[in-house]
């Protein structure tokens, strides 16, 4: 059996050098203030922390599949799956330029050594005033020849408090059950989707319950006839375990969803809910709360020994 390491992490704002020419001349205004001191050298010094605990994963041979989120352009990505190049892997990256206000990104990285993909992008900027965030999704063909649909997601932030900002994520919710759908009329109901990002709202959240129709029943998944997605981070919230701290709150925003093609015990992939997990290694959480350790900014709470203000998830998926 084939085995699929796959894992998601917000990366924390991973920005372009102060002064990168790559950088549109409205968002180097909107970002001055807050990229002073972000040099060439501390870019580096950030991408060689996140590199140290990606190489980490899948025991010390790094993912075959990293979605991440946070990331200013497809230059910035293509740093940081260079410095993986040690691991063996030829890592491809999967990137659409968005609107976002702050120049924040989804992309996807990939071994190009185990997967095909077909070189479309599928995107969906999150309006509320201005364009933010984005869903990315992009189909990678495993080497057995089975179609795996990767959405990476990262929906409106709960700035300006939880309540007033969750009718964004709910909107947000609502368009990528849509995208199943659709998905699953083009490509059957057994389609093999796998979502994962960073939703800024739990499991149980009416977004990801009501509005993504994400669910903790695997059997209703199965059987409903209904796109549902069956969400994989019930078993670790009720371990009260978490990828972002606030204060004093844990949260299990950073999630993995998989579609009935993943999910129902006779299709192409072999689920194991117990290969869900959070990546955590010496030095990234600190206090009683487990709080990731951020690496910040030198306009603001600097920390060279830092990483993200998230912690990695992953899971490992069966491919019969």
């Amino acid at each position: 059996m084939d085995q699929h390491f796959i894992a998601w992490w917000n990366l924390e704002n991973l920005f372009d050098m102060e002064g990168s020419p790559d950088r549109p001349d409205y968002l180097a205004k909107r970002l001055a203030s807050e990229l002073k001191g972000w040099t060439a050298e501390v870019l580096d010094k950030k991408i060689a922390q996140l590199s140290w605990v990606i190489k980490q994963m899948n025991d010390g041979k790094g993912p075959d599949i990293l979605g991440v989120c946070e990331v200013e352009n497809e230059n910035v990505v293509e740093r940081l799956s260079r410095s993986l190049r040690g691991l063996g892997r030829r890592y491809k990256v999967i990137h659409h330029n968005t609107s976002d206000g702050r120049g924040i990104d989804v992309a996807i990285i990939y071994d190009e050594k185990k997967y095909d993909w077909d070189r479309k992008v599928y995107h969906y900027e999150v309006m509320k005033r201005s364009a933010t965030r984005d869903i990315l999704q992009a189909s990678l063909t495993t080497s057995q020849g089975t179609e795996l649909i990767i959405i990476g997601n990262h929906w409106p932030s709960r700035s300006g408090g939880q309540y007033k900002t969750a009718p964004y994520r709910m909107m947000v919710g609502e368009t990528l059950s849509y995208w199943l759908k659709r998905i699953q009329e083009i490509k059957g109901t057994n389609a093999a989707i796998f979502v994962m990002g960073d939703f800024n709202d739990e499991p149980y959240s009416r977004s990801l319950t009501d509005y993504a129709l994400s669910t903790m029943s695997r059997n209703r998944v199965v059987y409903g006839r209904n796109p549902y997605l069956y969400n994989l981070m019930w078993p670790l919230l009720g371990q009260r375990r978490a990828s972002y701290v606030f204060g004093s709150e844990s949260l299990m925003i950073d999630q993995i969803l998989v579609s009935k093609g993943i999910t129902k015990k006779t299709g192409l992939f072999a689920l194991d809910d117990s290969k869900v997990g959070i990546e955590v290694y010496k030095g990234m959480v600190k206090g009683r709360y487990d709080t990731p350790v951020r690496f910040g900014r030198p306009s603001s709470g600097y920390n060279p020994d830092g990483f993200s203000d998230h912690l990695p998830i992953s899971m490992v998926l069966g491919e019969k």
